[in-house]
């Protein structure tokens, strides 16, 4: 095949974004980790393991070997976030667009990805895409908006937006990569806690309400590392952050719905076929706060919980925390 662009990682949004790149006929390089995945998709053109629901399009060859993909000016990688920085190793160092859609923060570094994709491969130019997406409604050709942060300006967006816009899916530009970054890292942690609030039934006031104390934990902790407060109101933040906050198609809220009906953390993380990313991030995100003196509590309740604590137990605390005011007197939430 002569593939135009790449995409590694062929998980449910990485089967996702090669669907939607090989909506308008374009051949799409996407490589798998997994031989049996391979398989499928170059035979069958379905990929029943991540991305059940899709008939995938003919334009789509799998390969196992990144060697494969060495060619390519344009690469979405979406890994899990914590295997990122040894695929983009295993990748070799041309020049090129790398394209990041994987959420969330290195682990024993406290990296972003970008930071994570600078260092492994710095000749490429670096984006960020990322907003509210749902895999099986993009693949499915449903409307949907991202945000597309391009770490090299408007020159950069000027090459990939016209690769990845289509009537179904539309990126909107932004300069502001930290922001993308943090919207997208945030919400999953967060996304968790409201799965929590929906496993012990406590009701869609309580979920509303702590959608809106998390965004204000995810503008504190966004603009203390120089994010601007109008990408995280944007799609990479707050419209992310309501749409994986309000279905089990969330993979974060389904884990954190299980650990309010009383599952135990170490039993879901281990049976999980796919990656709830909030779950790796939210330790990390809890030590960044807390070494910058940035109040998370719903962050540190989540930390919590997936360290075993009791659902009930965890929720009364934060719901005893002394009361405050809602914003500062500038006007910011606190």
């Amino acid at each position: 095949m002569n593939a135009s662009v790449g995409v590694i990682g062929a998980g449910a949004w990485g089967t996702a974004i090669a669907q939607m790149l090989a909506s308008d006929g374009r051949n799409v390089l996407l490589w798998a980790r997994e031989p049996e995945v391979v398989e499928e998709i170059n035979t069958a053109h379905s990929n029943s393991v991540y991305l059940p629901s899709a008939d995938l399009h003919s334009t789509i060859e799998a390969t196992s070997s990144l060697r494969n993909l060495s060619a390519l000016d344009t690469l979405f990688v979406v890994t899990p976030a914590q295997h990122l920085r040894s695929t983009l190793v295993a990748l070799d160092t041309s020049p090129r667009d790398l394209v990041l859609c994987s959420k969330g923060i290195e682990q024993g570094t406290g990296r972003l990805m970008n930071h994570v994709a600078g260092l492994a491969c710095p000749d490429s130019a670096l984006a960020i895409m990322s907003g509210p997406t749902f895999a099986h409604e993009v693949a499915a050709g449903m409307p949907t908006a991202v945000t597309l942060a391009c770490e090299s300006g408007r020159d950069q967006w000027e090459r990939l937006s016209p690769v990845i816009a289509r009537p179904f899916f539309r990126p909107y530009y932004s300069a502001d990569v930290v922001g993308a970054e943090i919207g997208g890292s945030v919400k999953n942690v967060l996304a968790i806690a409201c799965g929590v609030v929906d496993g012990l039934e406590l009701g869609q006031n309580a979920r509303a309400a702590l959608i809106a104390r998390g965004y204000a934990e995810m503008l504190r902790f966004g603009e203390a590392l120089g994010a601007r407060a109008e990408t995280l109101a944007g799609l990479c933040g707050l419209g992310d952050l309501v749409l994986t906050c309000s279905s089990t198609s969330s993979r974060n809220f389904s884990l954190g719905k299980a650990l309010g009906a009383g599952q135990s953390a170490s039993d879901l993380m281990a049976d999980r076929t796919t990656v709830a990313e909030g779950a790796h991030t939210a330790p990390v995100l809890a030590e960044l706060a807390q070494d910058r003196d940035i109040a998370m509590p719903i962050v540190d309740a989540v930390g919590c919980l997936l360290e075993g604590a009791n659902a009930r137990d965890v929720v009364s605390e934060l719901l005893a925390r002394p009361l405050r005011p809602e914003q500062d007197v500038a006007g910011k939430p606190v």
